[in-house]
């Protein structure tokens, strides 16, 4: 199988993710982020990730990616579906936050779908279109990180565990919690409290999905 992604995107550190957790063996194929033509070829639109099954049929959409791959291969199924609204308020709320500290870095970030100037201009005029200047959003780094610090605080006390986000067994929370998660590693200077900080890294282990810590900026 063969899984197309975005290195920097928290829709295919969910489909990545559970190719770790059951030792399921994947070609990762990194796209230029300017790349319209390979993900139209494949399902009619430009979005990432993209699942080419073993019998060349192509899948979008990260959890329907992340539940084929639990049903169909390896042992039993692994992941749980529970709801959770203390999480799921937090994703919610937090998720403007992370994604206007992480994307202005992405792309300073030396990542592989970031390898031109025309992948780069591409998305900083995507996003910038409706997200605002990345500048301008660097320039509010502190304001941005002083929120986060005390949001990451809140889930720190609604973390059922450093290893599970909501209850002993893993679930969807844990993929959409860890995406952000993961895309928040590229921030430097954050206070992460101490059972956040061991359930990010854990998770990070046990999906073989690493963090952005080593070119954080």
């Amino acid at each position: 199988m063969k899984l197309y992604i975005y290195d920097h995107c928290p829709y295919c550190v969910k489909a990545r993710m559970i190719f770790g957790i059951k030792n399921i063996p994947v070609e990762i194929i990194i796209l230029q982020n300017d790349d319209e033509t390979t993900p139209i070829s494949m399902i009619g639109k430009k979005m990432v990730p993209i699942l080419q099954k073993e019998d060349g049929t192509f899948m979008p959409e990260s959890m329907d990616i992340v539940h084929y791959i639990d049903q169909n291969y390896g042992k039993a199924p692994v992941v749980k579906k529970i709801n959770n609204s203390n999480i799921e308020e937090w994703l919610t709320k937090t998720k403007t936050t992370i994604f206007t500290l992480a994307k202005c870095r992405w792309i300073k970030a030396n990542l592989k779908e970031f390898e031109t100037e025309e992948a780069i201009n591409y998305f900083t005029r995507k996003k910038e279109n409706y997200e605002g200047e990345f500048y301008n959003n660097m320039l509010k780094t502190s304001e941005y990180i002083k929120q986060i610090n005390k949001d990451l605080k809140e889930l720190n006390s609604i973390l059922y565990s450093e290893k599970n986000a909501v209850s002993s067994g893993l679930s969807d929370y844990d993929f959409h919690l860890f995406a952000s998660l993961r895309a928040l590693s590229v921030v430097k200077e954050i206070d992460y409290p101490v059972k956040v900080a061991k359930y990010t890294e854990n998770m990070s282990k046990k999906s073989k999905v690493p963090l952005h810590t080593g070119v954080s900026i």
